[in-house]
């Protein structure tokens, strides 16, 4: 039974109308059941999406701000309301827990209110005086910003995205991954029912080709979360095009350090955290594990391999499980093939990643031993941890660093001198001690340096990409 309750596949102008483009479907990674059907839309419906952004944008741009505030803090009432629903449609989609579907919810009707803050924080207006009058600081909207969601946080990511560009008065519009397109839906219906006025936010549904027409649209910005491969070819894409804002989010290679002293079974237990919540499938998970040589290493490896072991994996309505399944089926054999070429390559499995079922995404935690083979320098996303080790903390650093990304990356040690060293020296926008690497605050910048990204991090610091700054020296008179 599909979970679509309109019957229209996207939103433009304000009205549901049938996707022209190709059909497609999304079947549940847990299940196989199909939860989604319809169309994508053509190039001429992005193309109108597009264009009904940019009909929009001059009237929502000289609304008043606290206007706009206010149609986006009825949009987190709307959220709220329709939360079981939301939780429901990101879980049949990509397999996530239902539990941690729920916080998904909660942490988009969470950002409304922190992107008020940041937008005033971040972008707001300002006035100094001079000795001829005043120096204004204003900021201004880019225009018609296109969005494309991730499948692995379908509602969080592309919301992060949208609100802070409506608040800063641009207009949007939203492709949503193809592996997860059941949420957006409900994300239009808790806007329009918040008074947003139409044409402010479209919803394209659609795959490459939806993407690769949006790209060709008339747009004034791109706000991207996803594969690096993907954000590389979006950068290409627009290379001789400086008007254009581009931000990117790309994922990492991220790396926890855990040194003496600290607690073994506490510091195991943030290593599961680290690599396997979520199945693996959040960017800031750990993919590399660094370890001391000796024996505090080994009886590590053996904590986390015995409570690797034993992680309960079962569908998104099982509240006893802690891992769900990957994305679908295929992202499972991509798992286990990633993993079986390590092998092939010198390292040694631990305890494998296995695939349950050949048409599911169910697979087992994954924990491999690399001392005999060549790093990889690749986001695999899924829950695979990867061990390294190290003999002294300047190698472990050294070991940490020795990727091109620099996304997110943490330490556990109860030496706070350690922690100073580590911090001055590790290359990582997302940086713990003594927490997950996928402990992220909205309440600060989320993003990181290398090919994690274009530098211009999300969460608290999407205001700054959102809006350009106006500056100007304002003399009450011309007579001097």
């Amino acid at each position: 039974m599909t979970a679509q309750p309109h019957s229209g596949d996207c939103y433009i102008n304000g009205k549901w109308v049938p996707g022209d483009g190709a059909p497609f479907q999304k079947t549940c990674s847990a299940s196989g059941e199909v939860v989604w059907t319809g169309r994508a839309a053509s190039a001429a419906q992005t193309g109108q999406a597009a264009e009904a952004a940019r009909a929009a944008f001059d009237a929502w741009e000289q609304t008043n701000l606290s206007t706009r505030q206010a149609v986006l803090e009825r949009y987190a009432e709307e959220l709220r309301l329709r939360k079981e629903a939301m939780a429901l449609a990101i879980s049949r989609d990509m397999g996530k827990l239902l539990k941690e579907a729920r916080i998904e919810v909660d942490t988009m009707v969470a950002k409304i209110a922190v992107s008020i803050k940041a937008q005033a924080d971040r972008a707001g207006e300002h006035s100094l005086p001079a000795d001829f009058g005043h120096l204004d600081l204003t900021h201004r909207p880019h225009g018609v910003m296109a969005v494309f969601g991730p499948y692995n946080f379908p509602g969080h990511l592309p919301n992060g995205h949208i609100v802070p560009a409506l608040l800063a008065g641009n207009t949007c519009v939203f492709k949503a991954s193809e592996l997860a397109p059941s949420v957006a839906p409900l994300m239009m219906d808790a806007f329009q029912a918040a008074g947003l006025p139409a044409g402010c936010v479209n919803l394209v549904q659609g795959g490459r080709d939806t993407g690769a027409d949006l790209l060709a649209a008339d747009i004034n910005g791109l706000l991207f979360t996803g594969s690096e491969h993907t954000g590389r070819m979006f950068h290409r894409y627009f290379a001789g095009r400086p008007e254009v804002i581009l931000a990117l989010e790309m994922g990492g290679n991220n790396p926890l350090i855990i040194w003496e002293p600290t607690d073994v079974e506490a510091a195991a237990e943030i290593a599961i955290q680290s690599a396997y919540l979520t199945t693996g499938q959040r960017c800031s998970c750990a993919r590399r594990l660094i370890l001391p040589e000796g024996r505090f290493g080994d009886q590590l490896v053996e904590s986390i391999a015995e409570r690797a072991r034993h992680l309960a994996v079962g569908p998104w309505n099982d509240d006893t499980a802690f891992m769900g399944p990957l994305v679908s089926a295929h992202a499972a054999a991509q798992a286990v093939t990633f993993q079986n070429k390590l092998i092939s390559e010198g390292a040694r499995a631990i305890l494998p990643l296995e695939q349950k079922d050949e048409n599911l995404g169910f697979v087992s935690a994954g924990l491999i031993d690399m001392s005999g083979a060549a790093p990889v320098d690749e986001e695999m996303f899924g829950p695979l941890l990867q061990v390294y080790r190290a003999g002294d903390i300047d190698q472990a650093i050294a070991l940490a660093n020795a990727t091109r990304f620099g996304l997110a990356g943490g330490l556990v040690c109860d030496d706070l001198p350690t922690w100073e060293g580590v911090k001055g020296r590790l290359r990582a926008g997302i940086l713990n001690l003594n927490r997950p690497t996928v402990g992220a605050s909205g309440q600060m910048p989320f993003g990181g340096p290398g090919a994690s990204g274009n530098f211009r991090p999300g969460a608290y610091y999407a205001a700054d990409y959102c809006a350009w700054p106006q500056a100007s020296q304002v003399a009450p008179s011309s007579l001097r």
